[in-house]
């Protein structure tokens, strides 16, 4: 539904979607499937669901903060969760925001207008020549 709604937003960057967390990681850092560099671009920005299957939103989020080569990419939980735990555990690991996925598509399309608004458009991205730089 996700994909969707960034279709019906328009958002104009590319975006790459993972179907688990273990993909994710793999997507990261270039391994497995993903190999070829050309075909996993560093992200700008991770949007992170915390249920997702295999290694879970909160593994994957712990595993990309704790890693000096990952750790500036922003990451935005965007999950079903409205939980006080997960809003805390999340912020504990280092997410850059935390988003309760509204209940219907239409709510959808203009939290992920509104996200993209502001991750492409207003905030300065951390460049992908400097993310090894300490």
């Amino acid at each position: 539904m996700t994909k969707e709604a960034m279709a019906d937003a328009r958002l104009a960057n590319e975006m790459r979607f993972v179907y688990d967390g273990e993909e994710l990681m793999d997507y990261l850092h270039r391994r497995g499937a993903y190999a070829n560099g050309a075909e996993a671009p560093r992200p700008g920005v991770i949007l992170l669901d915390l249920n997702m299957p295999k290694k879970d939103g909160r593994e994957a989020l712990a595993e990309i903060k704790s890693d000096s080569d990952l750790r500036r990419i922003p990451v935005c939980v965007l999950t079903t969760s409205a939980a006080e735990e997960d809003v805390f555990r999340s912020y504990d690991l280092g997410v850059n925001s935390f988003i309760t996925k509204p209940v219907t598509f239409t709510g959808l399309v203009e939290v992920l207008n509104a996200w993209s608004r502001y991750w492409f458009e207003i905030v300065e991205l951390p460049a992908e020549d400097h993310a090894g730089d300490e």
